[in-house]
């Protein structure tokens, strides 16, 4: 087994799995401490070491809100256990699993960047354990990255110190470790022409804005993105920021020095991080994705949908109950009115879709309701052909019945237990038909790191349901419930008019 290997900064050991056969590697440094005059500044080559360095635990987590305190939030209960896990500014470092037992394997390589709304999350949570995809002969990789006021924070002094990273240190970071992971992971029996860039909410945005950013080509070969691609389905529906202008973020920035008590950069950069943090919190901003120039030129959906992007297969899908959105009127005439203003002379259609003249406004509302991820898929799709690309989509929704007090449904994130098969670390009385569709999912995902196609036999030497990739013609989806089954189903009528529309405004 590899035990330790050399990377560009010296010698790193790593530790036995629970199971002997991977080898874990935790806290492996991939940049300079962005501290002190590296605060609010793009990643920096981390510095040599002497001896080995033991990588037997997790580094400290990012500056965040503390986790675990909310005991009534559902995330506390899932996953942020622990309030007192040790959090630090000096965040920038990696986990490695690897299966190899010599540096000459050449196995595929998935890199996966955490969600949590580029506020909050880490790569210690307990769900994000790469063992499982380890043993099906992927060498998995988890980084950490500056989050909220520490990774997204704007200020003219740092654009006028750093024209060509002003802003996105938290991509940045992410693109830097994916760099690091190109020049170092042979060493841990990995192909680095083989590389999977994956993350799920925030961290499939930003998989996202790494496919559409102008300096990432061959940063990777596959990519999965889970409940992170978005669109906007009516007006007033909230959606994850994408692309803020440089010059708005750079506003926000300067009135939160104010509230630092601050003038300069160099005051900002002296303050402790304890204090920044606390004044975040106060402030109460949202420090997102930055249409900066450089790292990020627009919205990366729409990129996406422009193919301005890295043309390679794509995973993505979303769970059967997030991100319903639906308009928000109270009456009828003012939802006539909505329609005329989106469609013009479509309105009429919308509406019947809607079975507007039937049933209360409440009934009629909940009937125009749509999942703003499965529509941007279906956008995703069909622009994907119309201009020509044609790389593979492979489209899933997970609708797998979760048990628990808390009755969730297939609630935003859940999934993670499963393609990483780590349920047996949830406290859920998950039983065995989960734990068969876990190691599908498992299977699917590893299936795709490694070719593109998720298609192949079961651990019980079976073929799994036929997944296809998606396509105008065939528009169907991957669903994973009580079990896997290829649905071959179009979608709404009402999804397909909106769609539709989308291109027609688009021209």
């Amino acid at each position: 087994m590899l035990r330790e290997v050399r990377v560009e900064n010296g010698i790193v050991r790593g530790l036995p799995a629970a199971d002997p056969r991977i080898t874990s590697f935790k806290g492996i440094p991939f940049a300079a401490p962005p501290v002190g005059k590296n605060r609010w500044r793009a990643p920096q080559p981390a510095e040599d070491w002497d001896g080995v360095l033991e990588a037997f635990q997790f580094a400290p987590i990012a500056m965040q809100a503390r986790p675990g305190v909310d005991k009534n939030n559902i995330y506390s209960r899932e996953w942020h256990v622990d309030p007192d896990i040790p959090m630090s500014e000096d965040c920038l470092y990696l986990n490695v699993w690897t299966p190899a037992t010599s540096p000459d394997e050449r196995l595929p390589v998935f890199v996966w960047y955490f969600g949590g709304g580029l506020q909050v999350g880490y790569t210690s949570e307990m769900e994000f354990d790469g063992e499982r995809i380890a043993r099906r002969g992927v060498v998995v990789v988890t980084i950490n990255y500056r989050l909220n006021v520490f990774g997204f924070l704007c200020h003219p002094e740092i654009t006028r110190e750093a024209p060509d990273a002003p802003a996105n240190f938290g991509h940045l970071d992410q693109q830097f470790a994916t760099r690091w992971v190109q020049r170092n992971i042979a060493a841990f029996g990995g192909d680095p022409n083989n590389i999977t860039i994956g993350g799920q909410s925030a961290g499939g945005g930003s998989v996202l804005a790494q496919l559409t950013s102008p300096q990432n080509q061959g940063l990777c070969q596959k990519a999965i993105i889970q409940s992170g691609i978005f669109a906007p389905v009516y007006p007033s529906n909230r959606m994850p920021p994408r692309g803020r202008s440089l010059r708005d973020a750079e506003s926000d920035g300067v009135k939160f020095f104010e509230t630092l008590g601050v003038s300069s950069l160099e005051e900002a950069r002296r303050l402790d991080a304890k204090y920044v943090m606390a004044k975040a919190l106060e402030y109460k901003g949202f420090w997102g994705t930055v249409a900066d120039g450089a790292f990020c030129v627009g919205n990366s959906f729409e990129l996406f949908l422009d193919n301005k992007r890295l043309n390679v297969p794509v995973l993505l899908g979303h769970t059967s109950s997030e991100f319903l959105s639906k308009p928000r009127v109270e009456t009828k005439d003012q939802l006539k009115d909505l329609a005329v203003n989106m469609f013009g002379d479509d309105a009429d259609e919308f509406l019947r879709l809607c079975e507007f003249e039937s049933d209360s406004i409440e009934e009629v509302l909940e009937r125009a309701s749509v999942n703003s991820i499965e529509y941007a898929v279906r956008l995703a799709g069909k622009a994907n052909a119309d201009t020509g690309v044609n790389a593979p989509l492979y489209y899933y929704v997970f609708a797998a019945e979760i048990p628990g007090w808390d009755n969730p449904g297939a609630f935003h994130s859940v999934d993670l237990w499963f393609f990483f098969e780590t349920l047996a670390k949830c406290w859920r009385p998950f039983v065995g038909k989960h734990y068969d569709l876990a190691r599908q999912m498992c299977n699917y995902w590893a299936n795709f790191i490694k070719t593109g196609d998720p298609n192949g036999q079961d651990a019980t030497g079976e073929d799994m349901p036929r997944w296809s990739p998606y396509t105008p013609a065939e528009p169907y989806a991957m669903v994973f419930g009580d079990r896997s089954e290829f649905v071959r189903e179009r979608p709404g009528a009402l999804v397909e008019f909106l769609v539709e529309q989308y291109f027609k405004k688009r021209g």
